[in-house]
């Protein structure tokens, strides 16, 4: 039988001084406390990460297959044109999981596994961008309002199903190849700022190389919303042939190719097997992740911030039973005296202390997820916070549970507290049995 174990559990059951049953409730609620602020800040930061990449995705695919001169920029891509007849259009999304080698073997480098995919290619899509300059002439005004404006030419492959849940007012774009369409989808800050709505006009310029304007009339076709606002107030979505005509392209060339995944854990993978594996020398893959790599930047920084609060509230706990912890002994003095006559070693009573701990933290520990993981759940249904889509790109905080961490917060959080723990049990070598059992 385990000793410790058993009097650890008797001693739970017999109750405590008034004091010290008040300082160890406070101790298992902050406990709790510590588990629901570490849940909900995992829960709000995941979802963070997730829906913000969503939408970057969502706008610009995962990787980027472009002319190698215009690796460096998604603006730059117009001033170098690809074809869009390649071996891998469009079979590439076809591509199913795939193992990457390393690139050690014969270089002098350290040989690493080989990676491999979780998922596959999604999709494949093409894509122009143009900058240029929309006028619009407001009723009973003279004179224009003007402002730069980028257009994105998309085709008859764009993923509508993915892009078309920001569509906030009209319809998507369709691209056939019988007719030019002459709809062009705005942000509603575009449209707003502008004063349009659906059915208005609005010209678009582009200065050439020879210093000329080459103009297009389009009617707003649809409104799109996506909250980022970097990419809102920016682009507009319209049939490629018209970048294509004003660039005075061939049917055949296009800005470049957007490669969606079904993984985005398969982000680096992949774009090292399409760059090497796959793309001519002429041609360059990289991710989306490189290329706006300043907003990624960003949310990675969000990680900071959750391992701070993650800290900061295993602090608290700790603190917290080790105060508890020290009235427990101190309150269960003649116990310890008497244990220690009948022949006890002092590391058996530390046990049986710390089992009484470990009783309290897993009772906060049981609290704290039933409470921190209601919260999320009426987060997530009612979507009870709301947020300034400004500053933080959503309108709703957003919730996404990972058990897996959410096991390792629990686990973590009761392993690293009993550990620190160890240190003020020391406590019971300090008791006399003698001077412990004649004062009692």
């Amino acid at each position: 039988m385990n000793l410790p174990l058993y009097l650890a559990r008797g001693v739970a059951r017999g109750g405590t001084k008034s004091v010290s049953r008040t300082i160890i409730g406070i101790a298992a609620a902050a406990v709790a406390i510590s588990m629901i602020t570490m849940i909900l800040a995992s829960a709000l930061i995941a979802g963070f990460k997730s829906e913000i990449s969503e939408k970057i995705f969502g706008f610009w695919g995962h990787i980027h297959i472009t002319a190698d001169a215009a690796s460096y920029g998604i603006f730059d891509t117009y001033n170098y044109p690809i074809s869009n007849h390649q071996d891998f259009y469009p079979s590439l999304q076809e591509l199913g999981p795939v193992t990457l080698q390393s690139f050690g073997t014969g270089l002098g480098l350290n040989e690493s596994e080989p990676q491999t995919s979780v998922g596959g290619v999604r999709h494949i899509q093409q894509f122009v961008v143009l900058p240029g300059v929309v006028s619009v002439y407001p009723e009973g005004e003279r004179l224009p309002t003007q402002e730069a404006l980028i257009l994105k030419g998309i085709a008859a492959d764009y993923d509508w199903p993915t892009f078309g849940k920001y569509l906030v007012a009209g319809e998507e774009l369709i691209v056939g190849p019988d007719s030019l369409n002459r709809g062009i989808v705005i942000s509603s800050i575009t449209a707003t700022r502008l004063e349009l709505d659906l059915g208005d006009r609005m010209d678009f310029a582009f200065i050439g190389q020879n210093g000329q304007d080459r103009t297009r009339a389009f009617e707003v076709t649809g409104i799109y919303k996506t909250g980022l606002e970097e990419f809102d107030r920016q682009f507009a979505l319209v049939d490629m042939r018209h970048p294509q005509s004003l660039l005075g392209w061939e049917e055949d060339q296009i800005g470049g190719f957007e490669v969606v995944l079904d993984d985005i854990g398969d982000l680096d993978i992949f774009t090292d097997y399409i760059h090497y594996n796959t793309l001519p020398q002429d041609l360059y893959a990289d991710s989306i992740r490189n290329k706006i790599s300043e907003l990624f930047n960003w949310l990675d920084i969000q990680d900071y911030n959750w391992a701070i609060i993650l800290i900061l509230m295993i602090i608290v706990a700790i603190i917290n039973m080790v105060t508890a912890l020290l009235i427990l002994i101190l309150e269960r003095t003649n116990m310890i005296g008497t244990l220690k006559a009948l022949g006890q070693s002092n590391w058996g009573i530390r046990k049986i202390f710390l089992y009484y701990a470990g009783f309290i933290v897993f009772v906060g520990l049981l609290i704290g997820n039933v409470v921190g993981l209601f919260l999320c759940w009426v987060q997530a249904t009612f979507g009870v916070v709301h947020l300034d889509e400004e500053s933080y790109y959503l309108s709703v905080a957003p919730i996404q549970i990972d058990w897996t961490t959410l096991a390792w917060l629990n686990v973590g959080t009761f392993v690293v507290t009993l550990l620190f723990l160890i240190v003020p049990s020391i406590l019971v070598t300090q008791v006399d049995p003698v001077k412990a059992i004649r004062f009692k």
